[in-house]
C-alpha cells in the first residue's frame, strides 16, 4: 500500500488566531515542511490563486498541493451561493492536479468566534441533519462532475462535530460526498477515532492527523471557554507529541486498505512549537507507524519532467 505525508500551512499561519502566525514566506514555510520530509502541502492564506504563479513556486519546493479548505454554507445558503463561490478553487485545483478540495462547514458555527463558548455550539435536529446531509450529497457530486472531488471535514464547533452527529451525517448523505476523516477533532469531541475508521472506512478519502493534548483538553471549560481558545491553550499537536495512538489510528486505515494522504494539520502558536522542529517530530513518528503498518511512503514532491 502507498501512501503520501503533507502538511497544512496553519502550523506557521493561522488564519483566524493571526497572532499564532510565523512572519514567514511561502517559499520557507514549504522549504521548512520539505527539509522534514513532507511532500505536499495544503492552501493556505499566502498562496497565490492563479495556477502559473503558484506551479513555479510548487515546482522550486519539490512539492505538490495536497489539498485545501473552502469555507461551505450550505447549512443556510443555496447550492447556488457555494458553487459560485467554488467554481474560481475547483478550477485553480484542477489545474496544479490537487487531489481534492477539503469542504469545511461555517454556517452556523461558532469555530471563529472566541467570545461563543464550546458548549454554545449549533445543532441540527434529525430533519435538518437530513436536509443538509443531502444538500452535501448534491453538491459533491456537482464538484467531483466539474473535475474535483469534495472531502467533508467534520470540526469542533461545526454543524457535525461528534460522533453522532458525524454518524448522522454519514447516513444521510451519500457516496457524492467523501469524507475527511480528522483524528483530532473526532477525540476532541469525545469519539472513537477506531470506531468512526470502522463505520465510515468506504467514504474517506483523505485523512488530518491531528492529535491533541489529552490534557488541555480535559481542562477546558466549555460552558466558559471557545474553540480558539483551546487551540491558543495547545490542544492539538503533531503526531509524536501528543495523547492519541496513531499507530493504532493507522493500522486501521491500512486495514481497510485506505491509500492515499495523510496530512499533518496541528495549529499552534509558533513561537512556543517552533513549525520546523514539530514537522520533523510528525514526519518521524508517522514514519514510524506507517512503516509498521505495511505502508510504503512516498518521498517524490513535484512530478519530474
Amino acid at each position: 500500500m502507498k501512501a503520501k505525508l503533507g502538511m497544512s500551512p496553519i502550523a506557521w499561519w493561522n488564519d483566524d488566531l493571526p497572532e499564532l502566525s510565523d512572519d514567514v514566506s511561502l517559499e520557507e514555510c514549504l522549504r521548512q515542511s520539505r527539509s522534514a520530509g513532507f511532500t505536499g502541502m495544503e492552501k493556505g492564506r499566502r498562496f497565490p490563486d492563479d495556477p502559473e504563479v503558484m506551479l513555479p513556486i510548487l515546482r522550486a519546493a519539490d512539492v505538490t498541493l495536497c489539498g485545501g479548505w473552502f469555507s461551505g454554507t450550505l447549512v443556510n445558503e443555496e447550492l447556488a451561493a457555494n458553487k459560485d463561490r467554488i467554481a474560481p478553487m475547483i478550477e485553480l485545483f484542477k489545474a496544479v492536479n490537487a487531489p481534492c478540495i477539503v469542504y469545511g462547514e461555517v454556517g452556523r458555527s461558532i469555530q471563529g468566534d472566541r467570545s461563543k463558548p464550546l458548549a454554545t455550539k449549533p445543532r441540527l435536529s434529525d430533519d435538518e441533519m437530513k436536509a443538509y446531509a443531502q444538500r452535501l450529497t448534491q453538491f459533491g457530486e456537482w464538484c467531483a462532475d466539474q473535475g474535483m472531488p469534495l472531502s467533508y471535514h467534520h470540526h469542533m464547533a461545526a454543524v457535525v462535530e461528534t460522533e453522532p452527529e458525524l454518524d448522522a451525517f454519514m447516513r444521510y448523505s451519500g457516496s457524492g460526498i467523501p469524507l475527511l476523516l480528522d483524528a483530532g477533532h473526532l477525540a476532541f469531541a469525545g469519539g472513537d477515532v477506531l470506531r468512526a475508521i470502522d463505520n465510515h472506512h468506504a467514504r474517506i478519502n483523505h485523512v488530518h492527523v491531528k492529535d491533541i493534548r489529552k490534557p488541555v483538553v480535559d481542562g477546558l471549560d466549555r460552558s466558559r471557554q471557545s474553540f480558539l481558545d483551546a487551540v491558543a491553550l495547545g490542544a492539538f499537536t503533531v503526531p509524536g507529541d501528543g495523547s492519541l495512538d496513531f499507530g493504532a489510528i493507522v493500522q486501521r486505515l491500512a486495514g481497510y486498505g485506505y491509500e492515499g494522504w495523510f496530512v499533518v494539520e496541528a495549529e499552534q502558536d509558533p513561537r512556543n512549537a517552533p513549525p520546523q522542529k514539530m514537522a520533523e517530530i510528525g514526519h518521524a513518528e508517522l514514519m514510524r507507524v506507517m512503516t509498521a503498518a505495511g505502508y510504503t511512503v512516498e518521498t517524490e514532491g513535484f512530478p519530474k519532467g
